[in-house]
């Protein structure tokens, strides 16, 4: 049992919501096929979560890496996308390990809120209001992403962008429910501010899994 406890402890398994191989739907990389694995575990408590069930760590099974990674592998993109919950709160050094050893390039979507671990290739940071980023995490911003759930998030979202380096993309997302509300307002603001991009959850469009 000290055996399995130090084990779950340094990586080597993980909470396993699900895992899945789909077709990236937002940020920079979408339209990519990718496979996509999402960890359980997450403490920010987003009002507007979609996926709430990844909260409770203890509800997923406990997956060897070995198994998350040769899953991944069977499919024939080499794009990997580690997601939750909140994936920082594991530490991911042994799993992107394995990854790199199978040629995958590894994206992350992130709140920040955790220390950063781990070999990534792009870091999508989505900072929350609910629980705000570790100050080191910014460095690691390849993408900023936005959620626009009502209309102070735009101030928000102008005040991270502070925080990242000068080559960090700055992307504003609307909130699924909110889409019909908010898409014209941000397409205002960024006609006002050319250094921000729309992003659009196109899969959910599309009706992608």
């Amino acid at each position: 049992m000290k055996d399995n406890k130090k084990t779950l402890s340094n990586g080597q398994y993980l909470p396993l919501m699900e895992a899945f191989y789909t077709i990236q739907g937002e940020g920079m990389f979408s339209g990519q096929p990718a496979y996509f694995i999402r960890l359980g575990g997450c403490d920010v408590g987003c009002v507007w979560c979609d996926v709430k069930d990844s909260w409770d760590k203890e509800r997923w099974p406990k997956v060897a890496i070995e198994d998350i990674v040769a899953e991944a592998a069977s499919y024939p993109a080499r794009l990997v996308v580690i997601t939750g919950g909140e994936p920082l709160m594991h530490d991911l050094a042994p799993l992107t390990h394995l990854l790199k050893e199978e040629g995958f390039q590894i994206n992350m979507e992130t709140s920040g809120a955790h220390p950063f671990s781990g070999t990534i290739d792009w870091t999508c940071l989505s900072p929350k209001k609910f629980k705000q980023p570790l100050p080191e995490v910014y460095a690691h911003a390849d993408e900023l992403k936005v959620v626009v759930y009502n209309k102070s998030d735009f101030e928000f979202a102008l005040k991270h962008a502070k925080l990242v380096n000068e080559k960090c993309h700055l992307l504003l997302q609307p909130e699924w429910s909110k889409a019909g509300k908010m898409t014209n307002l941000i397409i205002d603001f960024v006609k006002e501010n050319p250094a921000w991009r729309v992003s659009l959850q196109t899969h959910k469009y599309m009706e992608i899994p």
